[in-house]
C-alpha cells in the first residue's frame, strides 16, 4: 500500500492506495507527522510514501516522514516521471500541475487531454497523444478575484461564490459575482473550444476544489476527476520502484 501527500496552498490531502485504488482520502488544514503516524497505525501495510508540496516545508518535517516508510519520495524537477516533460522552466513548475498531468495521462493514456485545476490558481495543462506534457497557463481562481476586486478598491465588498446569477446584473452585488463568475466561465469555454478546434480529439479534465461548483455551468462535455493529483503522485511513485 502507497501514501501519497499533496500540499496545496490552502490545504493537505492524503490519499491512502491499494496498487492503484484510492481506499481513502484524508483532507487537513496541513502537514503533520501525527497525522501521518494515524494513517500508519490505520494502514499497517503502507509501506511507501510519496510527497508534493506547492509551499515551503521544514526540512526536519520532511525527514521525520522520511523516516517512517521502507521507501519514501519528494517530488522535484529531478524525479522520473512516465511521461515527457517538455516543460522549459522544469524547476519553476508546480508540482501539483506535474502530478495533475501524470494523472491524466495514466486514466486516458495516448490521449489529448486539458486539465483544468479550479483551486486558489486556476490552472491550464496540456499532454499530448504523444504523452508529452507541453506546458499550460495561470490564472487567478474564484477566491482570489473576488478578494483582489475588494482590496484593490475603495468600496466593493468581498463576496462568496453563488449558484444563481446573471448574465447582465441591475445591483452591484450581482454585478460582482456575474462578473467574477461569468469572467471564468467564458475564460474556461474559450480555452476549451480553441483547443477542440486545433485537435480533433481531446478530452477536458476538471479538478481542484471549485471543479464541482463550474462543471455543470459549461457547455461542453467535461469530466470531474477531483484525486488527479493524487492518482498521478501514486503513479509517479510507482514509477520510480
Amino acid at each position: 500500500m502507497n501514501l501519497t501527500i499533496d500540499i496545496g496552498n490552502t490545504r493537505c490531502k492524503y490519499a491512502i492506495f491499494n496498487k492503484s485504488e484510492i481506499i481513502e482520502v484524508i483532507i487537513e488544514s496541513d502537514i503533520s507527522i501525527d497525522h501521518i503516524k494515524k494513517i500508519i497505525q490505520k494502514y499497517p501495510l503502507i509501506k511507501k510514501s510519496i510527497l508534493s508540496t506547492v509551499r515551503l516545508i521544514d526540512f526536519s518535517i520532511i525527514s521525520q516522514i522520511e523516516s517512517v516508510f521502507e521507501r519514501f519520495l519528494l517530488l522535484d524537477e529531478n524525479t522520473r516521471i512516465p511521461i515527457e516533460n517538455l516543460y522549459k522552466t522544469k524547476d519553476t513548475l508546480g508540482k501539483d500541475r506535474l502530478a495533475a498531468v501524470v494523472g491524466a495521462n495514466n486514466i486516458f493514456p495516448n490521449t489529448n487531454v486539458l486539465v483544468i485545476d479550479l483551486g486558489t490558481a486556476i490552472t491550464y495543462d496540456f499532454i499530448n497523444e504523444h504523452n508529452q506534457f507541453m506546458g499550460g497557463n495561470i490564472s487567478p481562481g474564484l477566491e482570489m478575484r473576488y478578494k483582489a476586486l475588494n482590496y484593490f478598491t475603495r468600496q466593493l465588498p468581498l463576496l462568496e461564490k453563488e449558484n444563481e446569477f446573471d448574465l447582465i446584473a441591475d445591483h452591484t452585488k450581482g454585478a460582482i459575482i456575474s462578473g467574477v463568475q461569468n469572467g471564468i466561465i467564458f475564460e474556461l469555454e474559450g480555452y476549451i473550444n480553441l483547443l477542440k478546434h486545433k485537435f480533433d480529439e481531446i478530452i477536458i479534465i476538471l479538478s481542484g476544489g471549485d471543479a464541482n461548483f463550474f462543471d455543470k455551468k459549461l457547455k461542453n462535455t467535461i469530466f470531474v476527476n477531483s484525486n488527479l493529483n493524487l492518482i498521478g503522485l501514486n503513479r509517479i511513485l510507482e514509477y520510480n520502484i
